[in-house]
């Protein structure tokens, strides 16, 4: 018995909301940014995510997965700018804890955003840079979706708009717990410059790691 096309709705809520609570690159740049400049400019972020998901849950329904399937060569190009992309803001979160290792007294958790690093100068175009630039995200949706639309509804627009709306749902909840999380953070550690600056540079750690990762992605 399906759900408005929705084979089995309580696994897929389940599914999907151990799949956002998973750490990843959106997430964590969106903790950074708010933890660096506050409320606003997390929100910033996490529209940034909204909006790259968005387009990858409308690739997913035309078909992106299935090209980036049958064409290896498109696949490489955006596995690797991605993987490039993701250790560039890995590298910057290091070299900027490094920074304020070296001078804690300057350094100053929630600045005004000129005084920001460049990487999360502009965090909504970054964060969509960071959700867009992630074939396998693409790949991943589409085999998750698919598990849960029953092929037999005469309109399967519906079933991928509730799975969905479902994710998004679970996604606005967790990057806005982790931007209030951010904030009460760089407030506990705004007399702490280098506890704040070696939490930044293992974030960075990650990055690279995630890039790392994402370099050596296939299609399988």
């Amino acid at each position: 018995m399906s759900f408005y096309g929705v084979t089995d709705l309580l696994t897929y809520v389940i599914g999907a909301l151990g799949i956002i609570l998973l750490p990843g690159p959106n997430s964590l740049f969106v903790l950074s940014v708010a933890t660096a400049r506050g409320v606003k400019a997390g929100y910033q972020g996490a529209m940034g995510v909204f909006v790259g998901d968005t387009v990858l849950l409308i690739c997913t329904a035309l078909g992106a997965a299935s090209l980036l399937r049958s064409n290896p060569a498109l696949f490489l190009v955006v596995k690797y700018a991605g993987a490039v992309y993701l250790a560039w803001v890995g590298l910057n979160l290091i070299w900027s804890a490094l920074r304020t290792w070296r001078h804690p007294v300057a350094a100053r958790i929630g600045s005004a955003p000129a005084e920001s690093p460049a990487h999360l100068a502009h965090p909504f175009k970054r964060a969509l840079v960071i959700s867009l630039l992630n074939p396998k995200a693409i790949l991943f949706l589409l085999s998750f979706f698919v598990q849960f639309i029953d092929p037999t509804y005469e309109t399967p627009a519906v079933p991928f708009l509730i799975l969905s709306a479902i994710i998004m749902g679970f996604s606005a909840i967790y990057l806005s717990a982790l931007i209030f999380a951010g904030v009460r953070m760089a407030q506990a550690f705004s007399r702490r410059k280098r506890l704040s600056a070696g939490l930044s540079s293992a974030v960075g750690g990650l990055f690279v790691w995630f890039s790392a990762k994402l370099a050596t992605a296939s299609l399988n």
